[in-house]
C-alpha cells in the first residue's frame, strides 16, 4: 500500500510540471507569433469571395433543409388524390352494400310469396278434402267464375257445415285470388242463404260478403276441369250439364296463372283425387 502511495505522488508531481511547462510554451513569444499568425490566416480565408460563395450556399442548403422538415405533411395535390380515392372507395362500398341489402329483400319477399302460395294451395286441398254431400244441397258447384263447395267443419267439437267460395277479381288492375267461408250452418235454409251469398259476393261483393272474404295472392287467371269417365272435361260443357254436374268429380284439376312478379311465375297445375272414390289422375 505504501508503493501505491508513493506512485501517486510522483505522478501528481509529474503532472504538475507538464501543465507549468505547456502554460510557460503558451507564454513565450514564439507561441504567440504562430498564434497571431494563424488568426489573421483564418480572417482573411473568411473574408475570401470563395469562401463566402460557399458559406452562403450552405446557409441556403441548411435553411432548404429546415423548410423541407417543417413540410413533412401532404400537399395539396396528393390531399385532393387521397379526398378522392376515399370518396370512391366510400361510393363502391355503398353500392355494394345497397346491393347486398337489395337482394336480402328480395330473397325475403320471394320466400314470403312461396309460403303465401303453398298456404293457398294447402287451403285449396283441404276445402276439396273435407267436401260434404248432403240431401237436397250441393256440394261443388263451378259456374266460370266461382267455385262453390259445401265442406265439413274443422272445428272441435263439430259447429255445423261451412259454404266456401273461391274466385278471381281484378281491383286496380291486378287480379287477385280470393276465399270466402261462411259462419257455420246448421238448417238447410241457413245453407240455401250462404250459398247464395257466396255467389253474389263473386260478382257484386257488398259490405257484409267482404267480412269473410280473404286476399291470397295475386293471380291473371285460372281455370277448372272435372275428372269424369277416365278423361279431363270442363264443368260447363254441354256433356257434364245435367244431374251429374252436381256430383262430385274423381278427381279436378286448378290450373292457375302466376304473373310474372311473383316468385313462381306462368302457369301451375294442381290436381286434386277424390278421397272416397278412389279417383284416377291423367
Amino acid at each position: 500500500m505504501t508503493g501505491t502511495i508513493a506512485r501517486s505522488l510522483e505522478h501528481l508531481r509529474l503532472r504538475l510540471r507538464y501543465e507549468r511547462l505547456r502554460a510557460a510554451a503558451r507564454r513565450s513569444p514564439e507561441h504567440l507569433r504562430l498564434r497571431l499568425r494563424y488568426e489573421r490566416l483564418r480572417a482573411a480565408a473568411r473574408r475570401s469571395p470563395e469562401h463566402l460563395r460557399l458559406r452562403l450556399r450552405y446557409e441556403r442548403l441548411r435553411a432548404a433543409a429546415r423548410r423541407s422538415c417543417r413540410q413533412q405533411g401532404f400537399t395539396l395535390i396528393e390531399l385532393l388524390l387521397a379526398i378522392g380515392v376515399m370518396a370512391l372507395l366510400a361510393v363502391l362500398s355503398w353500392r355494394g352494400l345497397d346491393g347486398m341489402v337489395r337482394a336480402q329483400e328480395t330473397t325475403r319477399q320471394r320466400a314470403d310469396e312461396m309460403l303465401v302460395l303453398q298456404a293457398a294451395l294447402g287451403q285449396w286441398g283441404s276445402d276439396l278434402d273435407a267436401l260434404l254431400p248432403m240431401a237436397n244441397t250441393t256440394a261443388l258447384d263451378w259456374d266460370g267464375q266461382v267455385l262453390r263447395m259445401t265442406r265439413r267443419s274443422s272445428a272441435v267439437p263439430d259447429e255445423g257445415a261451412l259454404v266456401v267460395a273461391w274466385t278471381r277479381r281484378s281491383a286496380a288492375g291486378t287480379g287477385q285470388w280470393l276465399r270466402w267461408q261462411s259462419p257455420p250452418v246448421r238448417t238447410r235454409g241457413q245453407w240455401q242463404q250462404a250459398w247464395l251469398q257466396a255467389a253474389q259476393w263473386a260478382r257484386t261483393p257488398g259490405v257484409d260478403e267482404r267480412r269473410y272474404e280473404v286476399a291470397l295472392l295475386p293471380l291473371d287467371g285460372w281455370q277448372i276441369f272435372y275428372y269424369r269417365g277416365g278423361a279431363w272435361s270442363n264443368p260447363l260443357s254441354s256433356s257434364d250439364s245435367g244431374s251429374s254436374s252436381a256430383a262430385i268429380p274423381d278427381g279436378l284439376r286448378l290450373q292457375i296463372t302466376l304473373p310474372a312478379s311473383q316468385a313462381l311465375a306462368g302457369q301451375l297445375t294442381r290436381d286434386w283425387v277424390n278421397p272416397v272414390l278412389g279417383g284416377r289422375r291423367s
